[in-house]
């Protein structure tokens, strides 16, 4: 018959292997929800009610001239195994010259390719398309550490 010890061992192992197959979903980022981005108005909303309502992006310091933009990555992990970037999530906010919202486009991810969720625009011309793309284009090339300053 085993002892308490070796069948400790052994409850132990079997716990720890079943942990490691779970998997662990992490998001990065912030993306308004939409009933905050319905709250804003395209062509009389601008840049300070736009912060009242959903808040300044982490960005908008580099961005400032072409718009706002929240993304949002979620990661998924298996135990041990390292992350990887499973979906992202792109609200952009552009405005005119007169600090007006003039956009609000909603992207997400659709089979490797970037759809709009949503739209509400007064202009037909699409601003930091070239951005979106870089944006979405970096799905799985960097970490989200490396966004962080430790």
């Amino acid at each position: 018959m085993m002892s308490t010890a070796p069948r400790l061992c052994l409850f132990a192992l079997a716990l720890f292997s079943i942990a490691a197959c779970s998997k662990i979903d992490r998001k990065h980022g912030y993306v308004p929800p939409p009933e905050h981005l319905e709250q804003i108005v395209v062509g009389v909303d601008t840049k300070q009610t736009v912060a009242e309502i959903v808040g300044r992006p982490s960005a908008a310091g580099i961005l400032a001239t072409s718009g706002w933009y929240y993304v949002q990555s979620k990661f998924r992990a298996y135990g041990l195994r390292q992350r990887k970037e499973i979906d992202r999530e792109v609200v952009a906010i552009s405005f005119d010259g007169d600090e007006v919202v003039e956009n609000i486009e909603h992207f997400g991810l659709e089979n490797g390719q970037v759809v709009a969720i949503s739209r509400r625009i007064t202009d037909s011309n699409i601003k930091g398309v070239s951005f979106l793309r870089q944006l979405f284009g970096n799905i799985g090339n960097f970490a989200a550490e490396q966004l962080v300053n430790n």
